[in-house]
């Protein structure tokens, strides 16, 4: 493959990547309206500074994709939520599915030729682990790595040799 060719074609997967980056912003801004619009109190105060980190970073990953010559993907007119909240642990589940959604979605950009993309991307999924964190203070594993091992139980005695 000629120069030329695999430079157009790393421009390509990365303006797809953005793009995927960007639809996932589209639905986090989305599903965080939902959240915002049916809880109270410090939750609702949690999901609006979540929303607007989410529309501020859709509007970043808009200009980049403008500025690269690309078109950027529209978002949809309505989402189809995995949980819709009632209550407030349905509201904590909700925003904690999209946080992790967003950072699965950042993954392949944080492989991109582009320093500053690179960046944009890793900073961008730690605050979404971040959010999720504060939200349901439980470690996952990080997307495409494998699931951590249990903890062995305490049971008092030692394991048997084996």
């Amino acid at each position: 493959m000629r120069a030329t060719a695999r430079a157009a074609a790393r421009g390509a997967a990365r303006g797809q990547d953005l793009t995927t980056a960007l639809a996932a912003e589209h639905a986090a801004v989305y599903a965080y309206g939902v959240i915002g619009a049916r809880t109270t109190g410090s939750l609702r105060v949690t999901a609006t500074a979540a929303f607007n980190a989410h529309r501020a970073r859709r509007d970043q990953l808009r200009a980049l994709i403008t500025a690269g010559g690309g078109v950027p993907v529209e978002p949809d007119a309505a989402y189809r939520l995995p949980v819709t909240p009632s209550t407030p642990a349905q509201a904590v589940e909700l925003a904690t599915l999209v946080e992790r959604g967003v950072t699965a979605a950042y993954l392949e950009l944080t492989a991109s030729s582009d320093a500053s993309v690179r960046r944009m991307a890793a900073l961008a999924m730690q605050e979404c682990v971040t959010r999720s964190y504060g939200l349901r203070p439980e470690i996952e594993a990080f997307p495409g790595m494998p699931t951590p091992a249990p903890a062995p139980s305490s049971s008092g005695s030692p394991a048997p040799p084996s």
